[in-house]
């Protein structure tokens, strides 16, 4: 049986369906972001049980066509992002190649229900890998703009500041700045210690 869910966004979340099916006493074959395979067949109670135990960390079981649809193209734009390697083709080919369904069906019906577009939506994820990559600075920002497939250093750094109202350097030195405070934080309550 396959069980949608919705809001399942890394690894941790697969932890947590796996360990709510563990407790209710049922055997997954498959946890993906987004959807779980389960050898039994679940009744409406059981289901409600699980979408408890899971609604206290944000998730939700989804049961319409139109969420299920949603939940697919959120967990494809999320594995087109986290790629290990940048994917060479555009969202539009590479959704219709995933799901199965036409871009613009997709587009419609995306934006119908979140209010948002696809391409907005890749980019908010993109930013959010962006912050996470130049907080633990791993890389510069023209290594970033490619692995996030961006044309160019330009096209990161201007999506970045329109989405984020920093520029990626100052997004950086915020970073430097708030653990300084926190140093001298720390050297002030140590005087006052003494």
């Amino acid at each position: 049986m396959k069980i949608y869910i919705k809001n399942m966004a890394c690894e941790s979340c697969k932890v947590v369906v796996s360990d709510a099916l563990e407790e209710l006493h049922l055997h997954p074959i498959k946890v993906n972001l987004g959807e779980v395979t389960i050898k039994e067949e679940i009744d409406a109670e059981t289901k409600q049980k699980l979408n408890s135990i899971i609604q206290k960390v944000g998730l939700e079981i989804v049961e319409s066509k139109g969420g299920i649809l949603i939940e697919k193209i959120k967990n494809s734009c999320l594995r087109y992002v986290n790629s290990d390697e940048p994917i060479k083709i555009n969202i539009s080919d590479y959704l219709t190649k995933e799901l199965d369904l036409d871009y613009n069906y997709l587009s419609n019906a995306f934006s119908d229900v979140t209010t948002c577009t696809i391409v907005h939506y890749i980019n908010l994820l993109k930013m959010e890998k962006a912050k996470e990559m130049i907080l633990f600075e791993e890389y510069n920002f023209s290594e970033i703009a490619e692995k996030l497939n961006f044309s160019s250093l330009s096209a990161f750094s201007t999506q970045f500041k329109k989405i984020t109202s920093f520029t990626p350097s100052h997004f950086r030195n915020l970073k430097k700045i708030r653990r300084k405070a926190i140093q001298e934080l720390n050297e002030d309550l140590a005087n006052k210690k003494q």
